[in-house]
């Protein structure tokens, strides 16, 4: 049965309740584990690159659609244009009527987040096209105006035992407007999970680092790019242990602070 801790309603996505891991296809998970992880998980973080995933994500919007949120954008985006053409193809890839989120990707880096770009997007909003607007982003103070100031309905951050600077520049802002909050690189590009010099513990699992981003109430979701289905089993297993313990808690930090240097 869903837990409280393994599954969210999101009110800026719809407020449908969501497992609380988002998939990620990107890190090697075949055809068969990718229609395994559609039956367990429904926020989806979509490439259009990623072709074996594409033909079971296919699949499964027709069987049912609105059971899957499907986030996805242009890899660089800068002019107003492209949103429109990357949402056409993207609802023709799929078939599907409408992206649920549409996602500027390293905004300041890969992306342009100009008034233009801005109006653009409410655009397609409007029009139906696409139901939220998001962007994943590593300039945490702008996140945080962002948070405060802006049409967009998610942020994708950077949050982790080594990177927990969101609890400062980015959690207070988000009361005004509560747009969703997706965490990713979790394990800090794999960083979290190899023991350190000098470390006496253990060093943290991928469920560990998961938990830890979950264990905020501010996190909605954290993605996962399992590699394989073994790995998949094992991240979705260690969301039923729950929230981290005060003890918990503390040692990943500690272990972060270690691993950040």
């Amino acid at each position: 049965m869903a837990n409280d801790f393994t599954h969210r309603a999101v009110p800026a996505l719809g407020g449908k309740r969501l497992h609380r891991l988002g998939l990620s296809p990107s890190y090697g998970l075949d055809e068969k584990g990718c229609e395994e992880a559609l039956e367990q998980l429904q926020y989806v973080f979509w490439n259009p690159r990623a072709a074996k995933f594409t033909s079971p994500l296919r699949a499964a919007c027709k069987r049912d659609r609105e059971r899957y949120l499907i986030a996805g954008g242009p890899t660089l985006a800068v002019f107003p244009g492209q949103l429109q053409r990357y949402v056409d193809r993207a609802r023709k890839v799929l078939g599907t009527d409408y992206l649920d989120v549409l996602q500027l990707y390293w905004v300041s880096k890969m992306s342009r987040l100009s008034p233009a770009m801005l109006d653009e997007m409410v655009r397609l909003r409007e029009s139906g096209a696409v139901r939220a607007l998001g962007v994943s982003i590593h300039d945490r103070p702008r996140a945080g105006r962002l948070a405060l100031d802006s049409p967009l309905d998610l942020l994708m951050i950077r949050y982790n035992a080594a990177h927990p600077g969101a609890e400062v520049d980015i959690f207070p802002h988000l009361a005004k407007r509560q747009p969703a909050v997706v965490a990713y690189t979790a394990t800090s590009w794999r960083k979290l999970l190899k023991a350190r010099s000098g470390w006496k513990g253990p060093a943290m699992t991928a469920g560990d680092c998961y938990r830890f981003c979950l264990t905020s109430q501010h996190v909605d979701l954290v993605l996962t790019g399992p590699k394989d289905v073994t790995e998949l089993r094992q991240n979705l297993a260690a969301l039923e242990q729950g929230p981290l313990t005060a003890e918990e808690q503390g040692w990943m930090r500690e272990f972060g602070r270690k691993v950040h240097g």
